[in-house]
């Protein structure tokens, strides 16, 4: 699931999602805030600079200096670059003149850190980042279908949502019989596309007839005669193999695939023949795209995977060495679990607003599972739970699974984290820090993966990944860690991979961290009408 979903925005949402992970508020020595911070642009085209917007390349460099600063941080349309140096590229690809938020960070000693948000004009004539042509056609051709197995793999909503399948969402296999799951679709990297009608045909070249399937009155666009009429859609409408041509924009910061034509995906529905591309990775994509009368959002998952091929992650780590199933109800197990209680220092170093129990109104197992919920006290404060491994269950290397459906209220900011053993002794970002979860509290469709060491001052690496149902599903996020590498995963799909090494932290026991927290750097403003909210966890286990 690594960018399975490619959202670049205007607003940054996500300001400070690397330097404020929750670190605890040990005693780190003197602490000196970065000033003066300066932020300058250079515009390159063609490999020189250019004035401003630029001459449609793009790409512009970003230089921050301020005194007393160790490292650098860049937020730029929701990525977050890491420069010790202050020196940083972004390309930005929208299509035409538009204007952008930059923000630098810069961190001082302590976990200290001032920033700074400029605003940005830049010309771009859009170019696919390569990863996305990769995808698409491998820079040869791929062949795609709709990923029948699965759920969701064809589904409606509303026209503006973002929720796979929200009003319907077909079972694996519903619609065998209707002319869509025998299509293949064919992306080559000059720019056709060949639409093959019936896969199972033996002799395409010299009969490319088959069938498709679309909704009624829609698909007399493709001139055809004949097939089923099923209220609103017509079954297996005869129709030739075809090409066509694609490409890919993004308007509106949102890539979008467009067939020529009357190309289509799995399901006609006339329109303008574009397919946002909502998620994406090297062999799956769920697009979506609006039919002709405008009535709803239709989805649709492909694969380049043949039926029965894995996409899976194989681990190494197979051994059970250690579970928490949460299976007695009560307070969490003495033998696994302490708590850190209270408000910290500074919102426990990250400007949070709620204090910590360990009252069962906000941690508690109950019917198999473990719920830890913020909560308003009605006064304008917060109480939740942070529960911590520490001192009871440390790990080094292996294979970590924590199953957790986690809150949507606006402000809440969900973690499942580990903290090196030797934290007290040697502080924060010493000790290291592996966020196998976040979420912000402005974002519930993606979920974060980051992380922290010391070197020369806070050094972070991070990804993203969308996951539009974490609010509403359990979904299993895990850690697979060596000496070598470091994968966080979402049901078994990596979407960080890490370079792990003998100079790092990640080379000794770290224990575990459940909690949410209220507002600060990830959580951000809080909804007003806030009133509870539950991250419910099903199980922690470790592999060996």
């Amino acid at each position: 699931m690594k960018n399975l979903k490619y959202y670049l925005g205007v607003f940054i949402l996500m300001a400070l999602i690397f330097n404020s992970c929750q670190e605890d508020d040990y005693a780190l020595g003197a602490i000196i805030a970065p000033s003066n911070l300066t932020i300058t642009t250079t515009y390159i085209d063609e490999g020189v600079a250019s004035a401003a917007p630029g001459l449609g390349s793009g790409l512009v460099n970003f230089s921050a200096t301020a005194d007393n600063a160790l490292s650098f941080h860049f937020i730029i349309q929701e990525q977050t670059k890491l420069q010790e140096s202050g020196i940083v590229s972004h390309n930005f690809t929208e299509l035409g003149v538009n204007t952008y938020l930059v923000t630098a960070i810069a961190f001082g000693t302590g976990g200290s850190s001032t920033s700074q948000t400029i605003e940005v004009e830049v010309l771009a004539l859009y170019e696919p980042p390569a990863d996305l042509s990769e995808m698409l056609h491998g820079n040869s051709e791929k062949t795609w279908r709709i990923k029948a197995e699965s759920k969701p793999h064809f589904g409606l909503g509303p026209p503006d949502g973002f929720i796979p399948g929200e009003w319907y969402s077909a079972e694996p296999f519903e619609k065998a019989t209707v002319g869509m799951y025998d299509d293949r679709y064919i992306f080559n990297a000059d720019g056709t596309f060949t639409h093959i009608t019936d896969n199972t045909n033996d002799d395409p070249t010299n009969d490319p007839s088959g069938t498709v399937f679309g909704r009624v009155n829609l698909i007399d666009e493709l001139g055809g005669s004949g097939g089923e009429e099923d209220g609103a859609d017509i079954l297996n409408l005869p129709y030739n193999d075809y090409t066509a041509q694609w490409t890919l924009t993004a308007p509106n910061d949102m890539e979008t695939l467009t067939l020529s034509g009357t190309g289509f995906l799995g399901y006609y529905i006339g329109g303008n023949h574009e397919y946002q591309i909502i998620e994406r990775s090297a062999n799956e994509m769920i697009v979506k795209s609006v039919d002709g009368n405008g009535e709803f959002g239709w989805w649709f998952t492909l694969t380049t995977l043949e039926e029965g091929a894995s996409n899976d992650f194989e681990t190494s780590y197979t051994n059970l060495v250690w579970e928490d199933e949460f299976d007695t109800n009560g307070a969490p197990n003495p033998a696994n679990w302490t708590y850190d209680i209270g408000t910290g220092t500074n919102g426990w170093g990250n400007n949070e607003v709620q204090s910590y129990t360990s009252d069962a109104e906000n941690v508690i197992v109950e019917d198999g599972l473990l719920k830890i919920t913020a909560k308003s006290d009605g006064g304008g404060g917060y109480t939740s739970a942070r529960i911590k491994s520490q001192g009871l269950q440390s790990f080094t290397y292996g294979r970590i699974d924590v199953r957790a459906k986690l809150p949507t209220a606006q402000g809440t900011w969900p973690a499942i984290w580990m903290l090196g053993s030797n934290f007290p002794t040697v502080g924060w970002p010493t000790s290291g820090e592996i966020d196998i979860m976040e979420q912000t509290g402005q974002d519930k469709n993606t979920v974060l993966g980051t992380v922290h060491w010391f070197d020369n001052g806070t050094a972070s690496f991070g990804e993203t990944t969308p996951l539009a149902d974490s609010g509403s599903e359990f979904h299993i996020y895990s850690l697979d860690w060596s000496a070598d590498k470091m994968y966080i995963l979402v049901d078994n799909v990596p979407f960080f991979e890490f370079n792990n090494n003998e100079t790092l932290p990640f080379n000794a026991d770290f224990f575990f961290i459940l909690n949410i927290a209220m507002g600060g750097t990830l959580g951000g403003d809080i909804d007003p009408a806030f009133t509870e909210d539950t991250m419910e966890i099903d199980y922690v286990r470790v592999y060996q």
